[in-house]
């Protein structure tokens, strides 16, 4: 998994320009989900063919998407119809999906967030377990779980371990810290969408200025980095190729330890 994933929601007709041109920039991991809502996964697989026709390789390429239960669905535009049973439903999302993004194999597939009751929980992971075991998917994970004990049960019963954690990383949820030290615990990669989008009390702080001006790099590399350090991999939905660039070159240096403590005081 890189250490930055491209996040495709909300790109709408735009999807399959900035797809490919995340790749070309140099991002080797997509993210995505089956849920037109707020996807269009199908440009999402668009956008990866015609950068594989310019020289990227598949094998080099994470590719991530997501089954969406139908709480997170538009009822008017899903990949199922709402009569199915929970585990068809499954079933087609993930026949769409593999469409969508012209692929036999899906480096991760997650569940988009946690199904009630708890009976239908277990029938979906164990058929994502599945789809492990037979080799058409990498790993398998969850979003949007923020019940430490739910996740602790998830983990407990399950045949194929839960790789993936993707939660939106902001102070309602008291930044995942116990959900975090878990997947530290565990070697679970948590992943975090709206980094920059839900942190402005951050970003405009006076700690992570004076830390661009000792760095010379900009707010969002200085926060990306952090979440690097931390053991976070964050989605970066930029649409700028400027700022794909500039956000990819993190690499090129690192934060020292009181630099990161001074961040990790803000959460």
């Amino acid at each position: 998994m890189p250490n930055m994933i491209y996040g495709t929601a909300w790109k709408e007709e735009e999807t399959a320009r900035l797809v490919e041109e995340a790749l070309l920039c140099g991002f080797r991991g997509v993210d995505t989900a089956c849920q037109p809502r707020h996807y269009r996964e199908d440009l999402v697989g668009l956008g990866l063919q015609n950068a594989f026709d310019k020289g990227i390789k598949r094998e080099d390429i994470f590719i991530q998407t997501k089954f969406t239960p139908i709480s997170g669905q538009d009822i008017n535009n899903m990949p199922y119809l709402s009569s199915d049973d929970v585990l068809i439903q499954l079933e087609k999302s993930f026949i769409k999906s593999k469409q969508n993004l012209k692929t036999d194999f899906i480096d991760s597939y997650l569940l988009h967030s946690p199904i009630a009751p708890i009976e239908d929980l277990i029938k979906v992971y164990r058929t994502m377990e599945e789809f492990q075991e037979c080799g058409q998917v990498g790993q398998i994970g969850i979003s949007n779980c923020y019940d430490l004990k739910l996740l602790v049960y998830l983990y407990d019963i399950a045949k194929f371990k839960p790789k993936v954690v993707q939660n939106r990383f902001y102070a309602d949820s008291n930044y995942d810290k116990e959900i975090r030290e878990f997947c530290k615990q565990k070697d679970i990669t948590y992943q975090s969408f709206w980094s920059l989008t839900v942190n402005p009390h951050i970003l405009k702080s006076q700690e992570i200025k004076d830390l661009c001006i000792k760095h010379e790099k900009t707010i969002a590399q200085v926060f990306y980095k952090f979440l690097n350090q931390l053991g976070i991999t964050p989605l970066n939905g930029t649409k700028s190729k400027a700022h794909m660039l500039e956000d990819l070159a993190i690499d090129e240096f690192t934060l020292e330890q009181e630099d990161i403590l001074k961040i990790k005081n803000l959460l």
